[in-house]
């Protein structure tokens, strides 16, 4: 054994101590930082080297420490548990947001409501049944039966609206979700050659894991950590990234919600074919822009303004043609619908003047107001507009009521999943002082050593023979 090598052993645990220093000062560093894992150093003893023959010395120490490299503390079971988590917390905060504005558009039950609206009308009829020789009370008929055709016509444009935006939210996520891609492609392109070249890809991965989060709760992608430290990103069972290459995806479908029609997600290219998304916050857009016949919460609106529409004309200009005006003809349509598009947006008020308002029944005199007194009781019928648009207000409340439920326990979840996951890869100010600490002990210990050494050499190289002199 050299007598040099005890400086070679302790110039190891100083290098060690050193880079284990350098670490801590990172973690510190990056403390607040969002996505950042904890790092270690990991270290091995250096064995002795072997040694036989005649002159063999025996059991010899070893020759220091090794810095194999800089370990990330991140956990991949975690890591895949906050990723699908966030896909279902996407999903649900979509499809929440979506009822909650729709409901709020509603305004029910409040003055503003379609209810509220419906209610004046057949008051309104009810009152000129009362005073049928009273013009006010037709002027009120006539007005209250403008509004109400404004007003369903403006629920429908409001529901249209928000199919308009919430189409715009889809082809941005799509957007953002083609962007990440290729942002995680590269980092797989780095991550790999940083790690073929032995060198530490800690800040990359965290990076890419949290594009890989990102995808996540966009579009529910799942990850797959490969060998050689990149990483795959399905969508559907599909490729999104694949080392360092990137595909992309592209909406379509219709523009408006009167189009009708479902959007759907495909790979870009001439033979780009369809894909599933029914996860994520895209996931939950195409769920809230489906047709209604697919269970599409806007388009499901959308028609019962329609329904309520058709009721309507067809209840009342049935009751309004079985009587007979003050002067004794006929009574026609009262509403009338356009021949095309939405019949929320075509219902309109086809009697022009109190005049032509069939208050009586045939043969009932010019003082009869029974027809009116009918009218007023649609509102009460079984099947009518009223019936229609109640049950559409209380199921739509229950299933809003289901979403927010359902996003509040997804947000829960995906809340403990990252807190899970930071308890192991958060950086703790308390440990990391004391494993400060006990760096800056083994260096100086370390330094000690190397002293001692240096001292012993030179009372052997410059003292040796000096005895006596």
């Amino acid at each position: 054994m050299s007598t040099f090598s005890g400086l070679g052993t302790a110039a190891s645990a100083l290098a060690a101590a050193r880079r284990g220093m350098d670490v801590v000062g990172q973690n510190i560093a990056n403390q607040a930082t969002d996505g950042y894992t904890r790092q270690r150093v990991t270290t091995s003893a250096i064995a002795a080297v072997a040694q036989s023959g005649r002159f063999s010395l025996g059991a010899l120490p070893g020759h220091g420490v090794s810095v194999d490299g800089v370990a990330r503390l991140g956990d991949v079971l975690l890591d895949a548990r906050v990723r699908d988590t966030a896909g279902a917390a996407g999903f649900w905060s979509a499809r929440a947001l979506a009822a909650t504005t729709a409901e709020t558009a509603l305004a029910e039950p409040t003055e503003h409501g379609l209810s509220a609206r419906l209610s004046q009308f057949w008051n309104a009829w009810q009152d000129l049944g009362n005073t049928p020789d009273q013009g006010a009370a037709a002027a009120t008929v006539l007005q209250s039966a403008s509004e109400l055709a404004i007003r369903i016509a403006g629920g429908y444009r409001a529901v249209a609206t928000q199919w308009t935006d919430a189409r715009q939210s889809a082809e941005r996520t799509v957007a953002q979700l083609n962007t990440a891609a290729s942002q995680i492609a590269q980092l797989n392109t780095e991550i790999r050659d940083a790690l073929g070249a032995g060198r530490s890809a800690n800040e990359l991965i965290d990076r890419r894991d949290a594009l890989v989060q990102t995808t996540a709760r966009l579009a529910g992608a799942r990850g797959t950590l490969e060998a050689d430290g990149t990483m795959t990103v399905r969508i559907d069972g599909n490729a999104l990234v694949s080392g360092g290459d990137a595909r992309s995806l592209t909406l379509s479908g219709p523009a408006a919600i009167e189009q009708g029609g479902a959007l759907s997600v495909s790979w870009s290219g001439a033979d780009g074919f369809a894909v599933s998304v029914d996860g994520g916050e895209l996931g939950g857009l195409l769920s809230v822009l489906a047709p209604a016949d697919d269970g599409g919460t806007l388009a499901g609106l959308a028609r019962s303004y329609d329904e309520v529409a058709r009721a309507l004309a067809s209840s009342v200009n049935e009751r309004h043609r079985a009587g007979v005006t003050a002067t004794g003809q006929a009574g026609g349509d009262f509403f009338a619908l356009s021949g095309s598009g939405p019949a929320a947006l075509g219902l309109s008020v086809a009697v022009g003047s109190a005049s032509d308002l069939a208050v009586a029944k045939p043969g009932g005199g010019p003082l009869d107001s029974s027809n009116a007194d009918a009218i007023s009781q649609i509102g009460r019928s079984a099947g009518g507009p009223d019936s229609i648009w109640a049950d559409v207000v209380a199921g739509f409340a229950v299933a809003t009521a289901g979403d927010i439920q359902r996003a509040t326990l997804s947000d829960v979840a995906s809340t403990a999943a990252v807190g899970a996951q930071r308890s192991v890869a958060g950086v703790d100010g308390d440990e990391e002082t004391i494993s400060l600490l006990t760096f800056q002990t083994a260096y100086q210990a370390a330094a000690r050593v190397l002293t001692a050494v240096d001292e012993s050499l030179d009372v052997l190289i410059n003292r040796t023979g000096l005895v006596g002199r």
